[in-house]
């Protein structure tokens, strides 16, 4: 439903924690803050939040787009980086059942087909939770790539 993320309106302290390198078997994670701000558009059937994103190489602003679909009740979800602001992500699309949101994606990645998948997790506990994996193999199996822990600013 159109309220689903209304649990995150507001703004956020964001502990990141992301691999180097996806889908080559590294275990070699970085940990960074950011902050976000999440606040609803479209009459409340969409929304936007704002990030800020404090990565070794220096900060950078990043948003995701979110919209609702009152007829199929799914949300497609956009990512569109700062530090290249003309290209929009390949929207993930799916929804929320009993708090946990599962969104899902086919894309490419430098050139070989790929799945992703965006998990929100703990949605109803003061500190949810986002995860963005990948699978190289159809979706049978799944790296967790990103994942966000959020907190009450």
């Amino acid at each position: 439903m159109s309220a689903d993320f209304d649990f995150q309106i507001g703004r956020w302290q964001v502990a990141h924690r992301r691999l180097r390198e996806r889908l080559v078997n590294s275990s070699d994670w970085e940990s960074f803050s950011g902050t976000c701000e999440m606040r609803p558009v479209l009459g409340g059937l969409g929304n936007v939040e704002d990030n800020l994103l404090h990565i070794s190489t220096g900060a950078y602003r990043a948003i995701a787009v979110r919209s609702f679909d009152p007829a199929a009740g799914t949300w497609a979800i956009w990512w569109l980086d700062g530090r290249n602001p003309h290209v929009l992500d390949v929207p993930v699309i799916g929804r929320f059942e009993d708090g946990t949101g599962t969104f899902l994606a086919v894309d490419d990645s430098s050139g070989r087909p790929i799945h992703v998948r965006f998990l929100w997790l703990q949605t109803r506990a003061p500190t949810p939770r986002w995860e963005q994996a990948m699978s190289a193999d159809g979706g049978q199996t799944w790296e967790t790539n990103w994942t966000m822990d959020f907190t009450r600013a």
